[in-house]
């Protein structure tokens, strides 16, 4: 595994949904003190229930986040990653089990709790089946494509795709603890 220093100052977390993708972020930028972008809070708008902004829109806000000398950026958004990647400076991807991750999402719907990472201001998440195709059939194995993108992006980059590979992962950098 590498050291996380030698990810920069610009670091991407890719993986599926309910990954941890966003727990990690918040974790990296205490440990680092650098800021926190969750890509889904620019994608969707606040106080909805996860109601997408305009296309033009959001590429604008994600175009303006990457101009930071510093940042942790979780997320996706594949039509994205090419001026994303230019400003990276190295990459993390995390991904797991489908089941764990629909687990994930229940709790997280369930509990909806405003202090989670990655949490959209003023939202009350809601259970979609939507979402449960997303996670336990169209992504099942996105772990794979997204690791190609990662080798020919050439960025240092660290993987870890299993759970316990993510618990070392926060143990060898020291993190701060999960909740």
């Amino acid at each position: 595994m590498l050291p996380l220093h030698s990810l920069g100052e610009r670091i991407v977390v890719l993986g599926p949904s309910n990954a941890g993708k966003s727990t990690l972020a918040v974790a990296l930028s205490k440990k680092l003190g650098f800021p926190t972008i969750h890509l889904d809070q620019l994608h969707h708008l606040p106080h909805t229930d996860w109601k997408q902004r305009p296309e033009a829109e959001f590429a604008a806000l994600h175009d303006a986040a990457i101009l930071g000398e510093q940042w942790i950026m979780e997320g996706n958004y594949t039509r994205l990653m090419p001026q994303r990647f230019a400003r990276a400076t190295g990459a993390i991807l995390i991904t797991s089990n489908h089941w764990l991750r629909f687990s994930r999402y229940l709790k997280r719907t369930l509990i909806n709790s405003a202090n989670r990472a990655g949490h959209l201001e003023g939202a009350k998440d809601s259970i979609k089946w939507e979402m449960i195709h997303w996670i336990l059939v169209k992504t099942r194995n996105s772990g794979a494509k997204y690791a190609k993108i990662l080798q020919e992006s050439k960025l240092p980059t660290v993987e870890c795709h299993t759970a316990e590979a993510l618990n070392s992962l926060y143990q060898v950098w020291d993190l701060p603890t999960r909740r």
